[in-house]
């Protein structure tokens, strides 16, 4: 997987992230460094963690499923592209749940839920044969999400507390679409149509 394609993985994953930071900063009424430190690094965080989990899972079985596995590629992201359209269109309000609660607890449990795709992108890595090491690694691709992730969620937090709620559904809208071609991709690579 080239740059190019690694930064658009890494841009499409960190837009719950950047939804929901964007929430948070709706809650709070002076969204300061503080705020934006707190959900950069969480969120980052955790999607760094996930797609490397992800990535070693899916290596304990990606030789037993060498076969097909540009159709498991593309099937989780495709998955996981049609499920951020459909909150995106959904009626309910994701900036309900959020709160303006920064505490240790709530910040766990919303980067974990914000990061569960993250996980089987990993796994997606694995299908698609990214190295371990050398150019292009998987450790550079986590990072590389990571810090993505991070400077969304940082910017997310101000971008709520300044403009609202505008981009939000615009944002899961552009990474779904960016899932979805990025598993269509990877098929019609491993197809040889590209």
């Amino acid at each position: 997987m080239g740059l190019g394609a690694l930064l658009l993985l890494a841009l499409s994953v960190s837009m719950d992230a950047f939804a929901v930071s964007m929430c948070k900063g709706l809650t709070v009424r002076k969204a300061g460094l503080r705020e934006c430190l707190t959900c950069g690094v969480w969120f980052g965080g955790f999607q760094a963690l996930m797609p490397l989990a992800g990535f070693f899972l899916g290596m304990l079985f990606a030789d037993a499923i060498k076969a097909f596995d540009h159709w498991v590629a593309f099937g989780l992201l495709a998955i996981i592209g049609i499920n951020m359209l459909k909150e995106a269109f959904s009626s309910e309000c994701e900036c309900e749940n959020c709160g303006g609660d920064f505490s240790v607890k709530t910040m766990f449990v919303m980067a974990v839920a914000t990061s569960v795709d993250a996980l089987a992108v990993g796994i997606s890595l694995a299908m698609t044969g990214i190295p371990v090491t050398g150019k292009g690694n998987i450790f550079f691709a986590v990072a590389l999400i990571g810090l993505t992730t991070g400077l969304f969620s940082g910017m997310g937090v101000k971008i709520g507390n300044i403009f609202g709620s505008r981009f939000e559904k615009k944002a899961q809208i552009a990474g779904g679409v960016i899932l979805i071609l990025l598993g269509v991709k990877i098929l019609l690579e491993h197809l040889g149509v590209l």
